[in-house]
C-alpha cells in the first residue's frame, strides 16, 4: 500500500484573496458561463437544423463547438460551486475527473485544429478528391478520434499519477490539473509516469507539425489562384484565428507555470491560469459565425 494516496481531500488556496467580492466575481462568472453556452449552442444549433450545413467542414466545426461547451462547464460548474462555498474542497476522485475533463478538453481542441486544416488542406490543395476522401463516415471516424484518443491517452497518464503517493492536500489553483497532483508526491514521479507523459507530449506535438505543414501547402496553392485566395480568406482565416487564440492562452499559461514570478498578484495568476478555459470556447463561435457567409447568412434569417 505504500504507491497508494492517503490523501482523499484537496484544498484549493486560489480564492483565498478573493472572499471580501465574490459575490462580484460570482455574478461576472455566471454570466462569462451564460454567453459561453449561449453563442456556442446558438452555432451547434443552426448546423445541426440547417441540412444546407451538413458538410464536413461545419461537421466539424459543430463538434469543435461541443468540445468548447464541454471544457467551461468542467472548470465553471465546480468553479461556481466553490465561490458560493465557505470552504473550498474537492474529493480526491472529483480533482481526477476534473483534470482529466480539462486536460481531455485542451488536447481535443488541438485535435480538432488539425483536422480542419486537413479538411482545408483537401478542399483547397485537392478539390476534386475532396468528397471521395471527407465521405460522411470518415468525418465520422476524425470527430470520434478527436474525442476518445485524449480520453485514452490521458486516461493512462491520470491512472499512473492516482498510484502516487501525495504529502500536501493544497492546491496552489482554482482547478485540479494533472502536473499539480505530480508536484504534490512524496517521491518523484517514476519512469512509468515520465515515459507515458512525453509519448503524450510528442503526440500533441505532432499534431502542430501537421497544422504547419497543412497551412505551408494551402498558402503555396493559394498564391497564384485568385479562387483559392478567395476560398482561403473565406474559410482558413477563421480556423487561423481559432488556432492562435488557443495556442496563445494555452502557452501564455505554460510560461506563466515554468517561468512564471511569484510575486505576482492572486487574482492576476488566477486569469492567466483560466483563459484558456474561457477565452477560446467564447471567442470561436463568434469568429467563425461572423466570418463563415453561410452561418452569418443563415443566423441573419433566424434573428429576422
Amino acid at each position: 500500500m505504500d504507491n497508494v494516496s492517503v490523501i482523499t481531500i484537496f484544498y484549493f488556496s486560489g480564492l483565498s484573496e478573493t472572499m471580501n467580492y465574490r459575490s462580484v466575481l460570482f455574478f461576472l462568472s455566471l454570466l462569462c458561463y451564460c454567453v459561453i453556452l449561449l453563442v456556442n449552442i446558438i452555432l451547434i444549433a443552426t448546423i445541426i437544423l440547417d441540412k444546407n450545413l451538413h458538410e464536413p467542414m461545419y461537421i466539424l466545426l459543430c463538434a469543435f463547438c461541443m468540445n468548447g461547451v464541454y471544457g467551461s462547464t468542467g472548470f465553471f460548474l465546480r468553479f461556481l460551486w466553490d465561490l458560493l462555498s465557505p470552504v473550498h474542497v474537492i474529493s480526491y476522485s472529483g480533482c481526477i475527473v476534473q483534470g482529466l475533463v480539462i486536460h481531455s478538453f485542451v488536447s481535443s481542441d488541438l485535435s480538432f485544429l488539425a483536422v480542419m486544416a486537413y479538411d482545408r488542406y483537401l478542399a483547397i490543395c485537392r478539390p476534386l478528391q475532396y468528397h471521395s476522401i471527407m465521405s460522411k463516415q470518415r468525418v465520422v471516424k476524425l470527430v470520434c478520434f478527436s474525442w476518445l484518443t485524449p480520453l485514452c491517452v490521458l486516461g493512462t497518464n491520470f491512472f499512473l499519477t492516482s498510484r502516487l503517493k501525495l504529502c500536501s492536500p493544497y492546491i496552489a489553483r482554482l482547478f485540479c490539473v494533472n502536473w499539480i497532483i505530480v508536484t504534490l508526491a512524496c517521491f518523484p514521479a517514476n519512469d512509468g509516469n515520465n515515459i507515458v507523459a512525453h509519448i503524450s507530449i510528442l503526440f500533441y506535438v505532432f499534431h502542430g507539425v501537421f497544422i504547419v505543414w497543412s497551412y505551408i501547402y494551402i498558402i503555396r496553392t493559394c498564391v497564384n489562384s485568385i479562387e483559392n485566395r478567395a476560398k482561403f480568406m473565406q474559410t482558413c482565416v477563421p480556423h487561423l484565428f481559432s488556432l492562435i487564440t488557443f495556442l496563445f492562452t494555452v502557452l501564455f499559461d505554460i510560461m506563466n507555470i515554468r517561468f512564471g514570478s511569484k510575486t505576482l498578484p492572486q487574482s492576476l495568476e488566477n486569469f492567466i491560469a483560466v483563459e484558456f478555459l474561457v477565452i477560446p470556447p467564447l471567442m470561436n463561435p463568434l469568429i467563425y459565425g461572423f466570418k463563415l457567409t453561410k452561418i452569418r447568412n443563415r443566423l441573419h434569417k433566424l434573428l429576422l
